[in-house]
């Protein structure tokens, strides 16, 4: 006499929980990403590479738009903002990432602000 058994283990495996485990690993990722910096912006080439130590960020665009750490600011209000963000700092450092075709005075304006508040200055670039 032959016995059958109810409670037969399937040897299929479902994916569908790993699935979504997936899924919101890839959502939780892109959500906490470093994006701050995330300006549409083609920056000039040049052999060497942008460290990324900065305290603050400070682009420009080929319109003469300047943003502080992704922020739109007024191009007299720069000099005011920066010593703001960067009192009491230790090393206080600015990257500037100007895009590719923006009129060098606009660079060089941002420069001597930090010349004259003794911030560091790092300028972005696209590697070669």
């Amino acid at each position: 006499m032959k016995f059958k058994g109810r409670n037969k283990v399937s040897p299929e495996f479902s994916m569908s929980s790993m699935t979504d485990i997936v899924f919101l690993l890839l959502v939780f990722f892109m959500l906490t990403s470093n994006a701050p910096n995330a300006l549409d912006m083609i920056l000039p080439k040049a052999k060497g590479k942008s460290t990324n130590t900065q305290n603050i960020s400070v682009s420009i665009k080929k319109n003469s738009q300047y943003f502080i750490n992704g922020k739109s600011i007024n191009e007299q209000n720069i000099e005011e903002e920066l010593r703001i963000l960067l009192v009491g700092q230790e090393n206080p450092t600015i990257l500037l990432r100007a895009e590719e075709g923006v009129p060098i005075e606009d660079a060089v304006s941002v420069m001597d602000i930090a010349n004259r508040n003794r911030f560091k200055v790092i300028l972005a670039v696209r590697p070669k």
